[in-house]
């Protein structure tokens, strides 16, 4: 049994489609027609500023299956191709999304990658098989927000069937970022939709700006269905939300891990990272409303000597948790948990029964401050493609 489907079935009520730019419109018998069939129109180069639309089917069905790429860039270049989604002729988006981060990737930087709903193969070939369930219609549309020509392949492999799917979700992707965070004010990953409805997921980065030794002490809250002061749902720490334990490193699993992380050698704290976390076992399921959000809390430690140290971050960093245990053991002045500052983003997969639009996409606060840094090295074929 597959994750979302018997793959011994036979279904005739399925009409197996797709769109790409071999055949745009999806329509049957119609693909391949360029150059005699003999790979006419494999891709397109768009210019700065274009707007292209990947599909627009009416429905009912259901798109399955995402590929897409474009050449190895800069994360400036890379992260600038932006995705909307539109259902039932809307005018405002329900998906509204840097593409890499829909599939996936933070910070215009992808990496080799692969769990049961994405996928980056080799880094490169970027893949997503969230259901999007849709009834009367679907557009999706991409834009180059970079200042340079990209060259973009893509296919989208969907179903048209004779009726939606009951109590089938629409996906609602959003994107947020807060460049720097505001001390003790948590960052919020999703707000703003009304239910019934269901979070899928979300993938979370990172820009680590403040001092310490870990970054990842915050807390992931979730509040459903009139939750006010606290939440129903509150996890123990950053890494422990993501699976793992004791800090946290680059890893994958089937729902949950951490693609990226970009530190200089011997760095106690990385650049970038970002992780990954599906609810698909795990469900949360909300009736009314839904609020996320994660907590900007560190761990740090001070050894015999460093008074003044202690005393100057005592004064940036108000304590959190229990405060500082003060000459726990031998050689350790102070260890322990205190607000701080960095530049989280985030991107949140909800699953709402009624269109809804989310926060259109700002390219500019999505593209600051991600520029290569001195350590990290070009993708080799970045020169094939300048």
């Amino acid at each position: 049994m597959s994750l979302f489907d018997d793959p011994a079935r036979i279904d005739l009520g399925l009409d197996s489609r797709s769109v790409s730019f071999e055949n745009p419109t999806g329509a049957r018998g119609a693909g391949g027609s360029a150059a005699a069939g003999r790979k006419g129109a494999p891709s397109r180069r768009l210019a700065p500023g274009e707007t292209v639309v990947l599909a627009d089917i009416v429905g009912p069905g259901r798109l399955r299956h995402w590929w897409m790429t474009f050449p190895p860039a800069p994360p400036e270049v890379m992260r600038a191709l932006a995705l909307e989604v539109f259902y039932d002729g809307a005018s405002e988006p329900s998906v509204s999304v840097p593409v890499l981060d829909f599939f996936g990737f933070a910070h215009g930087r992808p990496a080799p990658y692969a769990c049961p709903l994405v996928a980056a193969q080799e880094g490169r070939g970027f893949n997503a098989w969230i259901p999007m369930p849709f009834r009367d219609r679907v557009r999706a549309e991409l834009t180059n927000h970079a200042s340079r020509e990209v060259d973009l392949y893509y296919q989208i492999d969907y179903t048209l069937e004779g009726r939606p799917v009951e109590n089938a979700g629409l996906l609602h992707v959003c994107f947020r970022r807060e460049n720097p965070t505001t001390l003790r004010r948590d960052f919020v990953i999703a707000d703003g939709l009304r239910g019934p409805g269901r979070l899928l997921g979300m993938n979370v980065g990172v820009r680590v700006l403040d001092e310490g030794s870990w970054y990842g002490e915050g807390e992931v809250k979730v509040y459903r269905d009139g939750d006010d002061l606290l939440p129903t749902i509150c996890g123990t720490g950053l890494e422990d939300y993501v699976g793992s334990a004791w800090g946290l490193g680059a890893h994958q699993s089937p729902w949950q891990g951490v693609p990226l992380d970009v530190r200089a050698a011997g760095a106690r704290q990385p650049d970038f990272v970002s992780f990954q976390r599906w609810h698909v076992p795990d469900p949360i399921v909300f009736a009314n409303d839904l609020r996320v959000t994660i907590q900007q809390i560190g761990f740090h430690l001070f050894g015999e000597g460093q008074e003044a140290e202690l005393a100057r971050y005592e004064r940036a960093h108000p304590v959190a948790g229990a405060g500082w245990r003060r000459n726990p053991r031998p050689g350790i002045l102070a260890m322990g948990i205190a607000e701080r500052v960095d530049d989280y983003c985030a991107t949140a997969y909800v699953y709402c029964h009624e269109p809804q639009g989310v926060p259109r996409l700002d390219p500019a606060l999505a593209l600051a401050d991600i520029a290569r840094l001195a350590y990290e090295k070009p993708h080799p074929m970045e020169a094939m493609f300048a």
